[in-house]
């Protein structure tokens, strides 16, 4: 069911319209009725229209002025190429293809584009119609001039959209918290209750989703890349502070290396806040790299036992740097957006690959990368062009006498399932048929009255576009048939059929839309999320014993006794594979979202399998790094590691068919008492043991439906059922086994 729209959404559309309403009328009526020139008031009403009203631009009165004079140019090209290609149905149907496939495809590039889109759409789609009239071109040209010139009036003066924070300004916000949090905990050993509260909710506000379109950092661009690395890192430091609270129970405050590099990380959060604030340059991540060498050296001087209270302090120390880690990547991340084109010693060069990339290359790469089946983003390019195609060539072949309308249905009812796109064609169908009705009446009862239409054009238009946003389908377009008529009933002689063209036309643009949506990808993203999120989790699980055969080499390689850490390299173009599968992934899962039933369902916690190959990602690129010298590595603690990680592995193979009931990994990843005596190596065993529980948490997670589908994450079901397994020591470790569950995950892992 429609969710009922909010009182702002209201007030919204109310301004909305009254900002296209203003700009549309102030270019048509002066240039019908004064100056003589209708084809240019022709495309003075519609590039308001299509700009204002089509395209849903985000942002504030300005953020949207300056889109749209960046669409402009476009707009006036699109024009040219279709009054160019109007000379013959084959040349307007190939051109139609292109741009169809191009503009839609172009989503690939983050929310502006994708929301200036359908409106680009429609300046083709006009010009590209008989009559061939190239001669009118500069009349064509000068109407969407006006047009997109008082429409950025409108749009920066005439009751703006009011500016909402920014996604720099949100960060810097989540860093403070996060250096104030980390201050606790090195005073106090852990944050409280209250704290870790603030922490989490802080950290979903950061989700993509929550982030309004106009802030949402999902440009192609140096500087947007780097604000959703530093969003997705700072999310991960807040829940890994946040999970300070499960710390040891007597709250003691933690040995010096730990409250040293806690306050080293709040230093950095405050200084990251500050440059993303514009209130200084942005502090690289030497200082913050230099703490944690210090702090790796501390840990590296672990004797050659281990006790209780030895393995209670080297996993306190693991949930330490498990805070660090994300801080070193949050502050680098905002290095890069503030200019900086070298990744520092230490820092995975392959994280921050765009540093020195110039801008065409960023874009070819997203759009190589969005080349494939696989991808929503093609796949919806590919619909949309197909239909509008298709539209043009029945509208040219039966010589439809306003066959845009046509290409208009198939362009503002296509949906990406065929069930949406029933739902809008039976909407757009019946409030088509009562708008056309209404129409004709009107025009059999005014006549050839010009003055009349525009007298009843203004208040008709501020309705349409102020009630059919909020009301519905049904409702926008009824009142857009009637808008529509008495703007053409201006330009030429009225007659009440031109309501039956309108209907006629829509419904053929409708059949034309529901033929496209059952023949492509006719379940929409659905189908290609259960798709993309297995092939994702196949693609990350051999990385698991990789990893950990990087940290803790098998038995049989070093005679039986363990051997020296370090020696097996994680292979970079499995890390490639896995990362652009995550890609695909993620744009599956938000395309599924805006869906209806969205990504929820009762079935798969889609979330949770994504986080889980970030975790695993990101623990591939880091745990290595983190075992600074080779270490010797007992026996037992070898096998261990070697058979939770191939345990693993296993798990997230099966775990990639989506099992009702989720997927368990056992008791393995639990480091036995025999494992736990490994002397010098335990640090790196602690690493590896968070990691593998993190990891088995989600892969459980997996299984359990969602109950909000949209905003799952670290308090939500996803997160509920791994919570146990991340709590921190509390008892001693004996020949059963630990009596506790495991620490907060490895260093950086956490929800995307």
């Amino acid at each position: 069911m429609r969710a009922r729209p909010s009182a702002d959404d209201r007030v919204q559309a109310l301004r909305r319209a009254v900002r296209i309403t203003a700009a549309a009328t102030a270019g048509f009526l002066p240039l019908v009725y004064w100056l003589d020139a209708p084809v240019a008031a022709l495309y003075a009403l519609f590039t308001p229209i299509a700009l204002g009203a089509l395209s849903p631009l985000p942002g504030s009165g300005r953020d949207r002025a300056s889109l749209v004079v960046r669409a402009l140019p476009w707009a006036l090209g699109l024009v040219a190429l279709g009054t160019a290609l109007a000379v013959g149905t084959a040349a307007a149907v190939g051109g139609m293809l292109v741009v169809g496939f191009v503009l839609s495809f172009g989503a690939a590039g983050g929310p502006r584009p994708a929301a200036a889109a359908p409106g680009l759409q429609l300046f083709y789609i006009l010009a590209s119609f008989p009559p061939y009239a190239p001669d009118t071109l500069p009349e064509r040209l000068a109407g969407v001039l006006v047009g997109g010139v008082l429409l950025v009036t409108a749009e920066s003066l005439l009751l703006p959209a009011p500016a909402v924070a920014s996604c720099r300004l949100r960060l810097a916000e989540a860093l403070d918290l996060a250096a104030s949090a980390a201050v606790q905990a090195a005073r106090r050993g852990a944050v409280d209750g209250a704290t870790a509260r603030r922490l989490r909710a802080a950290g979903q506000e950061l989700r993509m989703s929550r982030l309004p379109p106009s802030v949402r950092p999902a440009g192609v661009g140096r500087t947007d890349r780097a604000l959703a690395q530093t969003a997705m890192a700072v999310r991960r430091l807040l829940d890994q502070l946040a999970g300070s609270v499960r710390w040891p129970a007597d709250r003691a405050a933690p040995e010096a290396a730990s409250a040293l590099l806690l306050r080293e990380v709040a230093d950095a959060c405050r200084g990251s806040a500050r440059a993303l604030r514009g209130r200084g340059p942005a502090p690289g991540p030497a200082a913050l790299s230099e703490v944690v060498a210090d702090f790796l050296r501390t840990r590296a001087s672990t004797g050659d036992t281990a006790d209780d209270a030895a393995v209670a302090v080297e996993r306190r120390r693991s949930a330490v740097l498990a805070v660090a880690v994300p801080a070193l990547i949050a502050q680098t991340a905002v290095a890069v957006g503030a200019g900086a084109r070298e990744v520092p010693p230490g820092i995975p060069r392959e994280q921050f690959w765009y540093a020195d990339e110039p801008t065409v290359r960023l874009w070819l790469r997203r759009l190589a990368g969005n080349m494939t089946a696989q991808s929503v983003v093609l796949q919806s390019a590919l619909r949309t062009a197909a239909g509008l195609g298709a539209a043009r060539l029945v509208a040219g072949t039966l010589d439809l006498q306003h066959g845009f309308w046509v290409l208009l249905a198939v362009l503002t009812l296509g949906r990406t399932t065929v069930r949406a796109t029933w739902s809008a064609v039976r909407a757009g169908i019946l409030g088509t048929f009562f708008g056309a009705s209404a129409a004709g009446l009107l025009v059999l009862g005014v006549g050839d009255a010009p003055g009349v239409y525009a007298m009843i054009m203004v208040p008709l238009m501020l309705l349409a576009f102020a009630v059919g946003p909020v009301a519905g389908t049904a409702w926008a377009q009824g009142l857009f048939t009637v808008l529509v008529a008495t703007a053409f009933a201006q330009l030429s002689s009225a007659s009440w059929r031109i309501a039956e063209t309108r209907m006629l036309d829509v419904l053929t643009g409708c059949a034309v839309g529901l033929l496209c949506g059952v023949l492509a990808w006719p379940a929409g993203a659905r189908e290609e999320l259960r798709r993309s999120v297995s092939d994702l989790l196949r693609s990350v699980a051999p990385l698991v014993p990789a990893t950990a055969g990087a940290l803790v080499p098998a038995p049989e390689r070093s005679g039986g006794d363990g051997g020296a850490a370090g020696t097996v390299p994680v292979s970079a173009q499995e890390l490639d594979r896995a990362v652009h599968r995550l890609r695909l992934a993620e744009a599956a899962y938000a395309q599924c979202r805006s869906e209806p039933g969205g990504a929820g369902g009762g079935g798969p916690d889609w979330l949770a399998a994504l986080n889980s190959a970030v975790h695993v990602l990101i623990g591939a690129r880091w745990l290595p790094r983190l075992s600074r010298d080779p270490t010797a590595v007992p026996g037992p603690s070898a096998i261990w590691a070697r058979e939770a990680a191939l345990g693993l592995q296993v798990a997230t193979v099966r775990a990639a068919s989506f099992p009702p009931g989720g997927v368990s990994a056992g008791e393995a990843v639990r480091m036995p008492g025999a494992a736990v005596c490994a002397g010098p190596a335990l640090p790196v065993l602690t690493d590896l043991e968070n990691w593998f529980a993190v990891l088995a948490a989600e892969l459980e997670a997996v299984g359990a439906p969602q109950q909000d589908p949209g905003e799952a994450g670290a308090d939500g079901p996803a997160r509920a059922r791994g919570t146990e397994a991340l709590r921190a020591p509390s008892g001693a470790v004996g020949p059963a086994g630990p009596r506790h569950r495991s620490p907060p995950g490895p260093p950086g892992v956490r929800p995307p």
